[in-house]
C-alpha cells in the first residue's frame, strides 16, 4: 500500500513539468526541429512545413469563408433575386403563355377574350366595338389551298381571280384534291389555258416542291409559332408580307398578327385616333401595342370601321388616274420587289371593284 501511493505521488510530481511544457509547446518545437536537424535540413523542413501550411490554411479559409460567404451572398441575394425574378415573372409568364396566345381566334371563347382585353385596353376602340358587329374569322381551306389560292389572286379583280380560281380547282379534281402533287403535275401549258400566267405557275411550283421536299407541310404551319412562319413562307416565290399576315389572319386566324403595311388598317388607325396624317408602317406597331395579345381583331374591326365610314379604303390615297401605285413604295422607297408586289394585291382588286373595300375582298379570298 504505501509503495502504491509512492507510485501515486510520483507521477504528481511529474504533471507540473507537463503543464509548464503546453503553453511552451510552441517554441519548443520550434527549437527542438532547428536543434535536432543539420544545418541544412532546417530550412528545408521548415519552409516546406511553412509552405503547405499555409497554402492549405489560405484554401481552408478562402473555401470555408467563400463556402459561407456564397451561402450568405446567396442567402443575401436570394430575396433580390428573387425580387428580380419575380418581377421578371410576368415576362415569363408571358412567354409560357404563348400557346394560350396562339389559341385560334375561332377556338370557343377567343372572341369574347379578345374584346374583353380590347375593351379595356383601348376606350376608342372599345367604342368601336359597341358599334360594329362582332368578328367571325372562318375558313375551311387547308394552308397549302388557302396560300395557292392566295397567289391566284394575286394582282387580279375579284371576278377575274375567282374564275381562274375554279378553272383551277376544276383542273386539279375539287378543293379536296388540291395538293402538291397534283399541282407539280399539272404543266404550265395547263395553267396557261386557265388564265395562270408563267410567273404565277413558278410560284405555284415553288410552292409545291417546298411541301414536297419537307420544308413546309400543312401541320408544320398550324403549329408554327408566328415569326417562323412568316421567315418561312417568306422563302415562297411570290409570297411576301402581306400575304403571309393575311393567311395567318384568315386562315390560321392567329390572334396577334398586325399588318402594318395594309392600307386598310392604317387608314382605319387614322379614323380612329383622328390623325391628321395615314400613319407609317413604323409608327403602327407604336400606335397598337395596346391592342397586344389581339392584334388580330384590332385590326378587323379597321377594316369594318373604314367600310362603315364610307370612305374607299385604299383607293382614293393610291389610285392615281388609274395608275395604281403602293402607298408604302411612294413614302419610303425602301421595300423589296418580292413585298411591293404583294402590296399591289388589295390595291389592284380595290381599284378594279371601285369601291369595293379591303375587307370585303379579303373576307371573299380567304375565308370561303
Amino acid at each position: 500500500m504505501g509503495e502504491q501511493t509512492q507510485v501515486q505521488a510520483k507521477p504528481e510530481t511529474q504533471t507540473p513539468p507537463q503543464s509548464q511544457l503546453q503553453p511552451r509547446s510552441p517554441p519548443n518545437s520550434d527549437s527542438t526541429l532547428v536543434s535536432n536537424s543539420p544545418v541544412d535540413l532546417p530550412p528545408n523542413p521548415s519552409n516546406p512545413s511553412k509552405i503547405p501550411i499555409r497554402p492549405q490554411k489560405i484554401r481552408k479559409l478562402s473555401c470555408t469563408p467563400s463556402s459561407k460567404t456564397p451561402q450568405t451572398t446567396a442567402s443575401s441575394a436570394t430575396p433580390a433575386s428573387t425580387k428580380s425574378r419575380r418581377k421578371s415573372a410576368p415576362k415569363s409568364s408571358s412567354s409560357r403563355g404563348l400557346p394560350q396566345i396562339i389559341k385560334p381566334l375561332s377556338a370557343n371563347g377567343e372572341i369574347d377574350n379578345a374584346l374583353l382585353h380590347l375593351r379595356s385596353a383601348d376606350p376608342l376602340l372599345g367604342s368601336l366595338i359597341d358599334t360594329l358587329p362582332v368578328p367571325q374569322f372562318e375558313s375551311h381551306h387547308s394552308p397549302f389551298l388557302a396560300l395557292s389560292k392566295s397567289i391566284l389572286y394575286q394582282q387580279l379583280a375579284y371576278k377575274a381571280g375567282t374564275s381562274i380560281y375554279t378553272r383551277f380547282v376544276s383542273l386539279c379534281g375539287g378543293e379536296d384534291a388540291v395538293c402538291p402533287d397534283v399541282v407539280l403535275s399539272l404543266s404550265a401549258q395547263q395553267l396557261k389555258q386557265i388564265g395562270v400566267s408563267g410567273r404565277k405557275a413558278s410560284y405555284l411550283y415553288d410552292l409545291a416542291n417546298k411541301y414536297k421536299n419537307g420544308i413546309l407541310c400543312d401541320d408544320a404551319l398550324v403549329k408554327m409559332d408566328d415569326k417562323s412562319l412568316f421567315t418561312m413562307l417568306s422563302m415562297v416565290k411570290g409570297i411576301g408580307s402581306w400575304s403571309v399576315h393575311m393567311f395567318m389572319i384568315f386562315s390560321l386566324h392567329r390572334p396577334d398578327v398586325l399588318p402594318v403595311s395594309d392600307l386598310g388598317v392604317r387608314k382605319g388607325v387614322q379614323l380612329l385616333y383622328g390623325l391628321e396624317e395615314l400613319p407609317r408602317p413604323s409608327q403602327m406597331e407604336q400606335l397598337c401595342e395596346k391592342w397586344r395579345p389581339y392584334r388580330s381583331a384590332g385590326a378587323w374591326y379597321m377594316w369594318r370601321f373604314v367600310e362603315w365610314k364610307g370612305t374607299p379604303t385604299t383607293a382614293a390615297a393610291a389610285i392615281d388616274a388609274g395608275n395604281v401605285q403602293p402607298l408604302q413604295q411612294i413614302q419610303t422607297g425602301q421595300e423589296t420587289q418580292q413585298h411591293q408586289l404583294q402590296l399591289l394585291e388589295p390595291i389592284n382588286g380595290i381599284g378594279n371593284l371601285g369601291y369595293l373595300t379591303i375587307f370585303r375582298l379579303k373576307a371573299c379570298i380567304w375565308s370561303q
